[in-house]
C-alpha cells in the first residue's frame, strides 16, 4: 500500500513543538502534504529540510509567517513544479506538485492550500479569483497526467460535512458559490472526493477542523475541509482511510489513505 497523508500544520514550528514529527514516524506514511507551513528558508533550514527520514519539497509564501505548503516524501521525485501559474496566489505558498514518471505512467502527489475568505469580504472575493483560476488548471492537468491532491481546501461540500450547516450557509467555506464549485468539479472535471467515495454517509467521525473558539473541539463542533481530490484512475485504488483525532497538532487533524499502488 501507498500511505498518503495530508495536514494543515497550522504552523510548522507549533505543530513539532505538539509531536508531529514522533507521530509521523510512528505512522510511516509514504508521503505527507502539509499546509500552511508559516516558515521562510531560512526558517525551515538545518530542521526541517526532512521530517521522519521524509524529505521536504517546498513553495513558501514571500509574506512571512504566512500559508506555504510542502509535501515530504521518502521517494525521489523526477520533478518538482513550485505554483501553479498564478502570479496573485502563487506568492501566497499555495501549490507545490511533485511528479514521479516512468515510461508507463504519469503520476503526481500536490499539496494544495486554498484560500480562507473569512476574515473579510475583501479575502472573499480572493478565494473566489482562486476558484476560478484553478478548476481550469486542474482540468487541463487531468488530460496529462494522474494525480493526487490533498489540501486543505477551505470548503465544506455538502450538509453532512459540518456540524452546524444551517447556520453556516452564510458563512466563507460553506456558501452556495463554494460548494456548487466543488460539485462542478467533481462532476465536470471528474475529479473524485476520495474520502467520500470510501465513507459516503459519515457525520460526525468526517470532520477534519474545529475552531479554536468555544469548546468546538471538545463538542465536535467541525467541518470537514482537508482533502484527497484524484483521478479516477487513482481513486479507485483507494482502500481505507483514516482521520487522526487521539492528539492534537493543530486545528485540523490529519487525513490518511491507503492506495493500492507502488511508486
Amino acid at each position: 500500500m501507498f500511505k498518503l497523508t495530508s495536514l494543515n500544520l497550522n504552523g510548522i514550528r507549533s505543530a513539532a513543538t505538539k509531536g508531529v514529527e514522533a507521530w509521523i514516524a510512528k505512522t510511516a506514511p509514504d508521503c505527507i502534504c502539509v499546509q500552511e507551513v508559516k516558515a521562510q528558508a531560512a526558517d525551515v533550514s538545518g530542521r526541517f529540510e526532512a521530517l521522519a527520514g521524509l524529505k521536504g519539497h517546498f513553495h513558501f509564501a514571500q509574506k512571512k509567517g504566512y500559508s506555504g505548503v510542502a509535501v515530504y516524501t521518502r521517494h525521489e521525485p523526477s520533478d518538482v513544479v513550485v505554483g501553479y501559474g498564478s502570479s496573485e496566489f502563487d506568492a501566497e505558498g499555495r501549490y507545490v506538485e511533485l511528479r514521479f514518471d516512468t515510461p508507463k505512467r504519469k503520476l503526481s502527489l500536490i499539496s494544495a492550500y486554498f484560500p480562507s475568505g473569512s476574515s473579510g469580504e475583501e479575502r472573499q472575493q480572493a478565494k473566489f479569483r482562486f476558484l476560478a483560476g484553478f478548476e481550469p488548471h486542474l482540468a487541463a492537468l487531468k488530460l496529462q497526467r494522474e494525480f493526487i491532491l490533498c489540501g486543505d481546501v477551505n470548503i465544506a461540500h455538502q450538509n453532512i460535512d459540518l456540524k452546524n450547516w444551517r447556520s453556516n450557509q452564510k458563512n466563507s467555506g460553506f456558501l452556495p458559490e463554494e460548494r456548487a464549485w466543488m460539485t462542478n468539479l467533481l462532476t465536470h472535471t471528474g475529479l473524485v472526493d476520495v474520502y467520500r467515495q470510501l465513507q459516503p454517509t459519515a457525520t460526525d467521525t468526517a470532520y477534519t477542523w474545529w475552531s479554536n473558539r468555544g469548546q468546538a473541539y471538545l463538542n465536535n463542533v467541525g467541518w470537514r475541509l482537508d482533502y484527497h481530490l484524484a483521478t479516477p484512475a487513482l481513486a479507485m485504488l483507494a482502500r481505507a482511510e483514516a482521520i487522526y483525532k487521539a492528539e492534537k497538532f493543530s486545528d485540523h487533524a490529519p487525513i490518511t489513505v491507503d492506495y493500492d499502488f507502488k511508486l
